[in-house]
């Protein structure tokens, strides 16, 4: 197995390279500075995520109402359990399996962020 097709969990990716450009591409055209990309990321993974989808996050059922930008401009999901939410990163946030339809601009939008480190 190639160690380059493995997301950070330790994962298999799902994605082709090409697949991944393409999408890289999309989210950053016309993106000026870390900002404006992790807006265009939000937007794309906002547009393509289907939630509400229900996760566990340390064991624990949540909802995944939907996802945001907070105040220090970071990716979050809005996860709901009874009457507490919280919001969780985007990056740490434990997909079920399967994952939910646009989890793969969660995937692409993570092998973006380390590869900018």
């Amino acid at each position: 197995m190639n160690p380059d097709n493995r997301n950070k969990r330790g994962r298999t990716s799902r994605l082709s390279k090409a697949r991944l450009a393409e999408m890289i591409a999309e989210a950053t055209v016309d993106a000026y500075g870390e900002s404006e990309q992790t807006t265009g990321w939000f937007t794309l993974i906002d547009e393509n995520l289907a939630v509400p989808f229900e996760t566990n996050v340390l064991d624990v059922a949540v909802v995944v109402e939907r996802v945001d930008l907070d105040e220090t401009e970071h990716i979050v999901a809005l996860c709901k359990r009874g009457r507490s939410r919280q919001a969780i990163p985007i990056l740490d946030l434990p997909l079920p399996t399967p994952p939910p339809a646009g989890a793969d601009w969660i995937e692409a939008y993570s092998q973006w962020s380390r590869g900018k480190r």
